[in-house]
């Protein structure tokens, strides 16, 4: 009942908001009336950013209309359909799913893991099936979409292009869920209908293995290094409706207990068929990702390269952010792997996470943070090694044989905009 009525409340505000004009450009959230509750603000600004980000879309194409009734050359032709109520789809968190719902979407992703790979085996031996090519795309890119200006709006048309396989190639009639960090804080990863090992589950933990040592990250690089406790799984996922697949790609850069780190001898992109491992660790979620570190990531950043760097951990500070609390609260091979994480079904749940954050901060200054050069900030390459240009607005995502067309980076930052017509509850 809660999830259906913050549904209407998201449909009202953009309902609302047509045809409106454009709204003054707030930098410091002023709709927001902050509470001592985290959980109560991200709700309200979950429901604030659906009318924000509507207004703003519904403002910027009545300027572009204008702009080129005048004969403004420089207007933009875009050719995707707007936006509208009548195709504005809802994300939803997994655990606000029917089970009905919840089935549906794994036999989708099981749907994808029985398909054949669209890569060419010359290109990725390893890559046996059209979920593979997710898996392939992501480690042949990651050193490019992570530190880097691209990291948000390239991890959202990936997850975009995800949902359409899932939908067009699978006849999935839902949308791409999400993993609400904040509710399994509370409840305990293990608890959560996420992470129960049901049959509606994204399947559980896995086997248990004593006496694991921490993780350690950032030992090799000269930086202070960060202790993370290992969780109370290690092994092959023994419940729920993946504790059969196969993980077929990497791993890369493993992360093992005991500060050591794995990759495949025979390459990355070599076959090298695996169980899917977990290791759960509640406590890093309820350190790194709980509410009142999500609403701080929304709330306090002021630019995109602040909000960015806050969210992936910065360097040194020995914060991993909510980005790196959510993986490596999920642990395991591939969890653990930046290269490879997509390999466990999770990571799309995640990613789903991490948009809805994105999408919350863009609501508290709509036009500055969707539709101007200051959308985006950093460079093309892992922390700028090697160095490398700026990222810019008309910079292409191409996500190789994952599918979908090459995307400006213009064309993606908004969720009502370009291909986008999404919203979050």
């Amino acid at each position: 009942m809660r999830a259906t009525c913050l549904a209407v409340l998201a449909l009202q505000a953009a309902s609302a908001v047509l045809g409106s004009p454009v709204p003054q450009d707030q930098e410091d959230g002023s709709s927001l009336v902050v509470t001592s509750d985290p959980a109560v603000d991200l709700e309200q600004l979950q429901t604030l950013a659906a009318e924000a980000l509507q207004k703003a879309q519904e403002g910027v194409s009545e300027d572009e209309a204008a702009r080129k009734k005048r004969g403004d050359t420089s207007v933009d032709k875009r050719s995707d359909p707007p936006c509208t109520l009548l195709n504005l789809k809802i994300r939803r968190e997994w655990g606000a799913l029917s089970k009905a719902e919840r089935t549906s979407y794994i036999n989708a992703v099981k749907c994808l893991q029985s398909k054949p790979a669209k890569t060419p085996a010359q290109l990725a031996p390893g890559a046996k099936t059209r979920f593979d090519d997710f898996v392939a795309t992501h480690i042949n890119q990651t050193l490019e979409i992570h530190y880097t200006g691209n990291f948000l709006s390239w991890h959202r048309y990936y997850v975009w292009i995800y949902e359409q396989a899932l939908q067009q190639e699978c006849g999935y009639k839902g949308t791409q869920p999400y993993w609400d960090w904040a509710k399994t804080a509370v409840t305990g990863l293990e608890s959560s209908p996420i992470f129960d090992g049901s049959a509606t589950s994204m399947s559980g933990n896995g086997a248990k293995i004593d006496n694991q040592p921490d993780i350690v990250l950032g030992a090799s690089t000269g930086l202070p290094p960060v202790y993370l406790p290992a969780g109370t799984g290690g092994g092959c996922v023994t419940s729920g409706p993946f504790k059969d697949m196969s993980v077929n790609l990497g791993p890369v850069a493993l992360d093992l207990p005991g500060g050591t780190s794995a990759g495949n001898p025979a390459g990355a992109l070599a076959y090298n068929p695996r169980c899917l491992k977990r290791d759960l660790t509640t406590k890093i979620n309820q350190k790194y990702a709980n509410a009142t570190a999500i609403l701080s990531n929304i709330l306090n950043p002021k630019t995109v390269e602040a909000f960015q760097m806050q969210m992936q951990g910065i360097p040194g500070s020995g914060n991993i952010g909510i980005h790196g609390g959510g993986h490596y609260s999920l642990g395991g091979d591939p969890g653990r792997d930046v290269f490879t994480s997509p390999g466990d079904p999770a990571f799309y749940l995640l990613h789903g996470m991490i948009d809805r954050t994105w999408w919350m901060w863009q609501s508290l200054s709509p036009i500055t943070r969707q539709f101007t050069s200051s959308a985006i900030s950093g460079t093309n390459t892992f922390m700028n090694s090697p160095a490398s240009p700026n990222t810019t607005l008309t910079d292409f995502i191409d996500l190789g044989f994952s599918g979908g067309p090459n995307r400006q980076i213009k064309d993606v930052l908004s969720t009502v905009s370009g291909p986008f017509c999404y919203v979050y509850i």
